[in-house]
């Protein structure tokens, strides 16, 4: 026998190709190509992101949330499985720390390896699991829809006043007629809600709510709010004594809680009396009630999903109602900082330093030769008389 042996390579199992950070969805889709294993954050994935993942001919899709929470019956999941893509769920939010986007990946079952090293690990989803928790979604969704309807008409029974004609709507020192309000609510992202917006706010001025911890996060921004509405207890002694207006969320009785606090502190407030214990439902009314013009939400979003989701909670009825209030004066903060996002392209820049420089170069032909000296001194002489120049617009 020879000494030495030549080795065969044996091709390790599994799906390899180009893992894809979509922690972004908004940016994922233009970085997609054929065979892409993709990690995302996706709870009951929607058809259009099913579809997009589709038209990109992935492979697998790995995703830290349930493909179908049984929030709602979606159809997404199945359009992925039915395109031959491997779905793996329940995946730890930690991948995302560990992911560097485009590395070769190598997809051996429910785990995700670079090399020998495992990133990430999940749960596989099977044609079965995936029919179990549509049924269940969908008995499940038609539950919680019952359930909201006798809860809406109860809560429409008790609080038409108040959404129709405002009864119970408390007056403000502050006009809010034909003005932009700013309405931010507490949550881990709302600093960076604000960054995005200071160029809204800076051109407009609008009217500042802080709904309990929103009040703290634009302070901490510094911003003064012009209102606080909600529960003080949580909100910080320099915020309260900020010379905001302090509107406290009350019973239909009168009960208002914080009202200790506010006491103690020295500083004036009113109640809102009404059933929601929702104070961001509270600040929206104010905003409508008072003939804003133009009602900017920093909040959690609300839509179909959410109300699929939350249906049988029973502030769901109210948070409806006055999102359906606030009707088109209602824009969702994203939007607006969307407006003043300011795209800019590497050949811009470069176009802008080439003509920098074009006008410099243009500059030094024309005073280098208007003169009788040389360059260099026509340069000197028409360098002294700018100087010159703009030593008399200060004296």
């Amino acid at each position: 026998m020879s000494l030495f042996s030549r080795q065969t390579t044996t091709e390790l199992p599994g799906i390899i190709g180009a893992t894809r950070d979509g922690s972004r969805p908004d940016r994922l889709a233009k970085k997609l190509r054929e065979g892409d294993i993709v990690v995302l954050d996706a709870p009951d994935i929607d058809r259009a992101t099913a579809q997009a993942l589709i038209d990109a001919k992935v492979a697998a899709v790995l995703n830290t949330s349930q493909f179908t929470t049984g929030a709602v019956p979606n159809f997404g999941p199945q359009m992925l499985l039915d395109a031959g893509i491997v779905l793996v769920e329940g995946v730890s939010n930690y991948v995302f720390e560990k992911l560097k986007d485009g590395r070769q990946g190598r997809l051996d079952d429910t785990k995700l390896f670079y090399g020998d090293r495992r990133i990430a690990e999940g749960n596989l989803v099977t044609e079965a699991g995936l029919a179990t928790a549509f049924d269940e979604a969908r008995t499940g969704l038609a539950d919680r829809m019952e359930a909201f309807s006798g809860n809406l008409v109860e809560f429409t029974r008790h609080e038409a006043p108040l959404y129709i004609d405002g009864l119970g709507v408390p007056d403000l020192p502050v006009n809010l007629r034909g003005e932009k309000v700013l309405i931010v609510t507490p949550g881990h992202n709302r600093k960076a809600q604000l960054k995005e917006l200071r160029f809204f706010i800076r051109e407009y001025e609008p009217i500042l709510v802080g709904v309990d911890g929103g009040a703290d996060v634009l302070s901490e921004a510094g911003y003064t709010p012009h209102l606080i509405v909600g529960d003080p207890e949580g909100i910080r002694e320099d915020t309260l004594r900020s010379g905001a207006k302090v509107i406290l969320s009350a019973e239909p009785d009168g009960t208002a809680v914080g009202l200790e606090r506010i006491q103690d502190l020295g500083i004036g407030a009113m109640t809102f009396p009404a059933l929601t214990s929702d104070a961001t439902d509270l600040a929206l009314l104010l905003a409508e009630y008072h003939r804003a013009a133009m009602i900017v939400l920093a909040g959690d979003r609300f839509d179909l999903d959410d109300l699929f989701e939350h249906a049988e909670k029973p502030d769901t009825p109210s948070t409806l109602l006055a999102r359906l209030k606030a009707g088109n004066k209602l824009v969702d903060a994203r939007m607006i900082a969307e407006l003043y996002e300011v795209k800019s392209s590497g050949f811009g820049v470069a176009w802008a330093i080439l003509g920098i420089f074009v006008l410099l170069a243009a500059i030094i032909l024309i005073a280098g030769m208007n003169g009788d000296g040389s360059v260099m001194e026509n340069l000197i002489d028409t360098w002294n008389s700018i100087a010159l120049w703009f030593q008399g617009l200060f004296k």
